[in-house]
Formats: structure tokens, sequence, C-alpha cells
């Protein structure tokens, strides 16, 4: 029987094969074997500027990797090193570094959505923000008087009431209240302008005054169809210099309109009660839709001067008090 003998240069071959054997099982785990099953989630926050490597670093330490280096590595060969977009964003243990480079790529961060109603004031957008954890009240209502963003955004107005357009706006996680109330701005300007773009409209009346009518026509009206009757109502009482006597304006800055005011409210004195005051008030009492800047735009044709709520949310119209009267007896004192 004869041994064999076996060069060191062979060993080394082969223990150099299997090194490498090992090291592609090893790549071929990290790059399509996730670490975990989804339950460790994380929010992890590239700021624009970061280098590849503290992010690798960062996704190691929060377990949705196995290996920074072979993220790096994976995200250098597939030269997307240069592509990452900044941004919060939420990862889990089971994404792949292929998931992953994908979302920061894209750009798909982490957002916190926030939907303003038709409608709400800016107190009631503080309100809102607030129980949800985003904002502090006091915080968001001193950026929508902060005169120095509205001027950069494009209002020369005394608030942005009026001004946030009642939509679902996505938030990043570190978003502050300026960024939110720049969105609101931004897509109320695109909607006037998609508005008024070659229908002319109303004459005579500012953008200011059109927003500050749409507000109260949002306000009072519960029916789509109804906001141009009662558009032309308010503008029939400004076109004869008859009060408004809008009940949501006698409320304004004290509570949300709830449907129903007081003597109380009525006799409140403000620069935005239209029942002390005449004309329009000096801005809006809310944010409108684009329904009812519509309404405001283009009111309907009507010889009525007077609504009031029937018990289904719509609303019956007259034209004299006599004919109102009636109409108050029969809805609302039975």
């Amino acid at each position: 029987m004869f041994s064999r003998h076996v060069s060191p240069k062979a060993i080394f071959t082969t223990v150099v094969r299997i090194l490498l054997a090992l090291l592609l099982v090893w790549y071929l785990i990290c790059l399509f074997v996730p670490p975990g099953d989804g339950s460790k989630v994380r929010v992890i926050s590239f700021p624009s500027g970061s280098g590849i490597r503290k992010l690798a670093n960062e996704l190691k330490a929060g377990g949705i990797i196995r290996s920074s280096w072979h993220f790096i590595l994976v995200t250098r060969l597939r030269g997307q090193a240069h592509r990452l977009k900044a941004g919060d964003y939420r990862f889990n243990d089971a994404m792949t570094p292929a998931m992953i480079l994908r979302k920061l790529v894209a750009g798909d961060v982490d957002f916190r959505r926030f939907a303003l109603p038709e409608g709400y004031s800016i107190y009631q957008a503080a309100e809102l923000l607030d129980q949800k954890g985003y904002f502090n009240k006091t915080s968001f209502l001193e950026k929508c008087r902060d005169t120095a963003l509205l001027r950069r955004l494009g209002l020369h107005e005394p608030t942005a009431e009026g001004y946030l357009y009642p939509a679902t706006y996505n938030l990043a996680r570190n978003g502050n209240e300026e960024q939110l109330i720049g969105q609101m701005v931004a897509q109320f300007k695109k909607k006037y302008a998609e508005l008024t773009r070659g229908t002319g409209g109303v004459s005579g009346l500012s953008r200011h005054q059109i927003v500050t009518m749409a507000s109260l026509i949002e306000k009072e009206a519960v029916s789509p169809e109804e906001k141009p009757l009662i558009a032309s109502v308010f503008y029939n009482r400004l076109r004869i210099g008859m009060p408004l006597q809008s009940d949501p304006t006698a409320v304004y800055g004290v509570r949300a309109f709830g449907g129903k005011v007081s003597k109380a409210d009525i006799e409140r004195r403000s620069p935005y009660n239209t029942y002390l005051i005449k004309g329009l008030p000096p801005g809006p009492i809310g944010n409108p839709g684009i329904e009812a800047i519509q309404a405001a735009l283009h009111p309907a044709c009507t010889p009525y001067l007077y609504f009031v709520a029937r018990q289904d949310g719509t609303h019956q119209f007259s034209c004299s008090l006599e004919e109102h009267n009636r109409a108050v007896s029969r809805y609302l004192k039975h």
C-alpha cells in the first residue's frame, strides 16, 4: 500500500476553494434569506448627504440585515449607492437587501397620514393634529399666523385660514408644521388656479373675498347640490346691503359650529359675526373644499334671500321674510 503525497499548494488551493464556497453560501444567504420573520420593525433615518456605510451599520444594529459589509457590497455591485433618496424609512427583518434597496431608490419613505375635513378651521385642524400626537395645537396655530412663513408661501393674509386645502396629506415622520402648512397651501393654490383658469366667475371680488364666501358656504351646506343655492342667498343679500346673518360666523374663534347658535352667540361682539356686521367677515371662518369654492365663483341665479335647515340636512329656501317665517315654524318650531 502506497501513501499519496499531497503538496502544500494543493492543500492551499483546496482550502481557498472551501472558503470561497462558504463565502458564496454566506453571500447567497445574506442576499436571499432575511434575518427574521417580520416581527422586528425599525424606522431608520437616511439624511441627505449621509453615506451608505452609516445606513448599513444602522440596518445591522437594528437587526434588519445580517451583514453591513454585504449590504454595502450589494449596493455597489448594483450601482445604486448614489441613487438612494433621503428620508425616514420603515423596515422589517423579513426584508431582503434587494427589497430594502428598492424602497430606498423609490424614496418610499415612512409617512404620517393626515386628513383635513372640508370646512375645518385652523382651530379644529390644530385640535385634530394634537389629538393624533403629530403637533402641539398651540405651535401649529402659531405657524398658521406666522406672517414670514405666509409670505414665503405667497399669502399676504394675516393667517392661513381658508388656504389649508382639505385633503389627505403624507407627512414625513420628522416633518414639521411648516412643511404640512406648505403642502396644504400649495394644494389650495393649485386647485384654485384650476377653477379660475379661463372661467371668469364672480366679478369685483378678490381671491380672499371668494375664499371667505366659500368658507361660509362650506359651513352652512351639507348637500353639495345646495352650495350654489346658498351662495346665491349670500350674494343676493350682499347686493341689497342686507346682513348675511350666517350662524357659523357668530361662533368663529369661540367653538366649532354644531348646527345651532344661541341668542348670546348672535349678540357676541366679533368682527366675524355677520349678525352685527354688514358684508363679508374680514376673512374665512374655515377651509373650504373645491365644491364650496366653485359655488362661490359660480353661484346659482335665484331670487332667494333666506334658507332654513330641514330635518334631513337639506334647506328650505325662501324669497320673502313671510315665507321664511312659515318655513322656520314648520321645520324648527314643532
